[in-house]
């Protein structure tokens, strides 16, 4: 039986601090689209899986692709990875196909395999790593920006010249 949704709740250490992601596993479901639409909305990254021994999983990608594009916030942080890189005999996709397609994409690639658990962590932590660099650097703009829109608590003199060249100071409050 295929996984349908399976959630891997995974903590990972990134620049010393603990991460927590939620990982939900489509499988790659057709008849499940609808839902996962929904879920991309709430995302901040995605690995896109495919199996390099069965070429129709690669030509699907950019399918999944353009549905997170379509669904998900811009700043969604994605991996293209091809797995079961351990069958290498049954290989239908090759290695430089993949890094070829993320490169025209703009995503970052890796070959993977589970069985022998071969590059899986380095795709969770590359993905976490970019999601938190990412998540840091609108936490400090957010910061910045409310550091520079407060108001001063007192009110500001302004000098102002009238026809006869004379400078009254006036004070006006906020």
């Amino acid at each position: 039986m295929s996984s349908v949704w399976i959630l891997n709740p995974r903590t990972l250490q990134v620049e010393g601090k603990t991460v927590k992601a939620q990982i939900w596993d489509t499988a790659g479901q057709e008849r499940y689209r609808a839902i996962t639409s929904a879920y991309y909305r709430g995302a901040v990254g995605a690995l896109l899986v495919y199996d390099i021994t069965k070429r129709q999983t690669f030509d699907n990608v950019q399918r999944w692709l353009r549905e997170l594009r379509d669904h998900a916030d811009s700043n969604i942080v994605i991996m293209m990875a091809g797995n079961k890189s351990d069958l290498t005999h049954l290989r239908a996709v090759s290695e430089e196909d993949g890094q070829a397609l993320a490169e025209r994409e703009g995503l970052s690639f890796l070959e993977t395999s589970a069985l022998e658990a071969t590059n899986i962590e380095t795709a969770f932590q590359t993905v976490l790593n970019e999601i938190y660099h990412i998540i840091s650097k609108k936490a400090l703009a957010a910061q910045e920006a409310a550091a520079s829109t407060s108001v001063p608590s007192q009110g500001t003199t302004i000098n102002v010249t009238d026809a006869s060249g004379s400078t009254k100071k006036v004070c006006c409050s906020t």
